[in-house]
């Protein structure tokens, strides 16, 4: 059974909206009830009927402010943004130009902060506020190797979360998610094969990578009533964190040998 969140009738902006964890974002307000309206720089090739797009460059000010004012006109109110579009290639930061980390950072921090800027504007303006959710990631709390840029840009998102909570309190709540490692249509992308996937997620303690949908549940919560009196928070979604290194190469103590000798008994 679902719990009833109150998100019915909501007009939720999900950037990134049409793919991946911003997908499965999409799906669970839907579920809830909400008007979702998707926005990415490319329509997508399918799309379910019953959420709206918005084509969009969120690094673009111009195309923001115009898909913002035009969600307010058309639906009179804007209760929610997930901030999601975001990611990076892997590269090595001593071999990325100086170009490559302005576009990581513009798209993972400072495309985020435009946006906000923008529903916040029309949030203020409503007697029930707003609610806007960062899509972060455990890269910006630990080494992110290959993806340098990427982990700084949101450890910078992490910050702005909680200095956007205070200026636009309190009508309008700021919370972010740390996400881990998800299973989308691309993690072959990030994990390689099948195999690796599969040996990837067992590295996590839940033994596995999460659902885009379990992220989206995490987003719905944190923009519900539930957490009315949340904000400034940031909810790590990542199955339980990483094995720290040695435990893989000592041979006593280990919580993973552990598990595997006593499952095997």
């Amino acid at each position: 059974m679902r719990t009833d969140l109150g998100l019915a009738g909501a007009v939720v902006l999900v950037t990134g909206g049409v793919r991946g964890v911003g997908l499965g974002i999409s799906r669970v307000f839907r579920a809830h009830g909400a008007t979702v309206v998707a926005c990415a720089r490319h329509e997508p090739e399918s799309l379910s009927p019953d959420t709206e797009f918005v084509a969009c460059d969120v690094r673009d000010e111009n195309q923001v402010a115009a898909m913002v004012r035009g969600i307010a006109d058309r639906h009179g109110r804007l209760d929610v943004v997930v901030n999601n579009a975001g990611g990076s290639p892997f590269a090595p930061a001593a071999e990325a130009s100086p170009r490559f980390h302005d576009k990581i950072v513009a798209l993972n921090l400072l495309a985020p902060l435009l946006v906000a800027q923008h529903a916040n504007a029309v949030m203020q303006t409503q007697d029930t506020g707003g609610a806007i959710v960062m899509i972060s990631s455990v890269s910006g709390t630990r080494p992110s190797p290959g993806t340098a840029a990427y982990g700084a840009a949101k450890a910078g998102l992490d910050s702005l979360t909680t200095s956007l909570a205070v200026e636009w309190a309190p009508k309008v709540r700021v919370n972010a998610l740390d996400v881990g490692m998800v299973r989308t249509e691309q993690a072959h992308l990030h994990y390689g094969s099948e195999a690796a996937v599969e040996a990837v997620g067992k590295t996590v303690p839940l033994g596995r990578l999460a659902d885009p949908e379990e992220i989206g549940s995490c987003a719905a919560f944190l923009a519900s009533g539930l957490a009315s009196y949340v904000s400034g928070a940031t909810l790590r979604v990542h199955g339980g964190g990483e094995m720290p290194a040695f435990h893989t190469a000592t041979d006593v103590n280990s919580p993973t040998k552990s598990r595997r000798t006593s499952s095997d008994t």
